[in-house]
């Protein structure tokens, strides 16, 4: 995991800077330059120490032949709080399991994540300075999450409204006057995040802050621009990028993946729909899916019309069968599909959460795990030495 995030952190750093990976035709421009997650306007401003996937979720499954990525999330990948409050919940449901069984804690992540972060926090002429979340509020699907995780790391939550700039640098507002932040953990997505650079009608964001991240005055976490590398579309070259970055055979397989864009791949994936699990490009939640073995024949050939209409924006890939997990359902111990959110966190150094976010699909027959589409989730042990 840690050799595939330092090969999409380079990428990033390369496709917003000399842009050699499309130079040297190992990705293709127009595939890069096509996507709704490419900010042009993002080109040369760099991250304080180049880091720009400070919090990354990779999402591994298991099959017959071992371990493998399904997707990369370093937007703003979210569910960590669950992996806290399922472990705290079964800590004292039984307790007896801990207390016989050296599992790792998973208790640390809030704080491993501040301390990366503060890690790269600039210095601002010895100023003492702020970190804070930054939530789009309460009415936002994970505030749960963005209130829990300012707590622990012993930040402040704030909203838009809260924060000014003033000679690029960013201040919160306080009832003892502002205060420097350098630190800004944003859970609001790079079109809302300031309306004098981005989306002008925006509510949600700071205006002037993308100038202050220009001049290397805070941090911003993750990086303004990272969607490009969520793409789907970008997805089957992550291999390509360990190898033309590192050096290196990749460690983690990934899933075949299929463009109708290409004129390779455009017959066979028309031919084949029913067979195959068609996704948008830039979806995520579960939404914009076709389960081809499980879909109906009007909703295979109403994939087949928008997959035609705008062939950019989808991609395709086999039905990979997913191991499952004794699942407690109506009174019942049942098999049920899982995969596995890893997460993981860098600063001047990165550190994997030992264990993570294993997602269920809680329906009978069911592959969708996203919990806004009816999953679950449980807690994820990853075991020390024996005491």
């Amino acid at each position: 995991m840690k050799q595939r995030l330092k090969a999409l952190n380079a990428f990033l750093n390369d496709i917003y800077t000399e842009q050699k990976i499309l130079e040297d035709g190992i990705i293709p421009r127009e595939l890069v330059e096509s996507s709704e997650e490419y900010l042009p306007q993002m080109r040369w401003i760099k991250p304080p120490h180049g880091v720009y996937c400070h919090i990354a979720g990779l999402d591994l499954i298991k099959d017959e032949s071992g371990f493998m990525v399904l997707e990369d999330n370093v937007r703003t990948p979210s569910g960590v709080s669950y992996v806290l409050e399922n472990r705290n919940s079964l800590i004292k449901a039984i307790p007896e399991a801990f207390a016989n069984t050296n599992i790792k804690k998973v208790v640390d992540y809030p704080t491993e994540l501040i301390k990366a972060l503060s890690s790269i926090s600039p210095t601002v002429d010895g100023k003492k300075s702020l970190s804070v979340v930054l939530t789009p509020g309460q009415y936002n699907s994970a505030y749960f999450e963005h209130s829990y995780l300012a707590r622990k790391m012993g930040c402040e939550l704030v909203q838009g409204s809260d924060l000014f700039v003033h000679n690029n640098y960013v201040y919160l507002k306080t009832t003892k006057g502002p205060k420097l932040v350098t630190v800004v953990y944003r859970r609001i997505d790079d079109k809302f995040l300031d309306p004098e650079f981005f989306n002008p009608e925006s509510m949600l964001g700071v205006p002037g802050i993308i100038e202050a991240y220009k001049a290397g005055n805070v941090v911003l976490a993750n990086a303004v621009g990272n969607g490009i590398a969520d793409d789907k579309a970008i997805y089957p070259y992550v291999h390509n990028m360990i190898e033309y970055y590192l050096n290196e055979k990749p460690i983690l397989a990934q899933v075949k993946t299929y463009f109708y864009s290409e004129e390779n791949d455009r017959n066979y994936v028309l031919n084949n729909l029913d067979k195959l699990v068609v996704k948008e490009a830039n979806g995520s939640g579960g939404y914009g899916m076709l389960i081809g073995p499980q879909a109906s024949l009007d909703e295979i050939q109403e994939f087949a019309a928008k997959i035609k209409a705008k062939p950019r924006a989808y991609i395709a890939q086999p039905l990979v069968e997913l191991s499952t997990s004794p699942t407690f359902v109506d009174g019942k111990i049942v098999p049920r599909r899982v995969d596995l959110r890893a997460f993981l966190v860098t600063g001047k150094n990165t550190w994997i959460l030992p264990g993570g976010l294993a997602r269920v699909a809680l329906k009978e027959g069911s592959y969708v795990v996203n919990s806004s589409q009816g999953g679950g989730s449980k807690d994820t042990w990853v075991l020390g030495r024996e005491k």
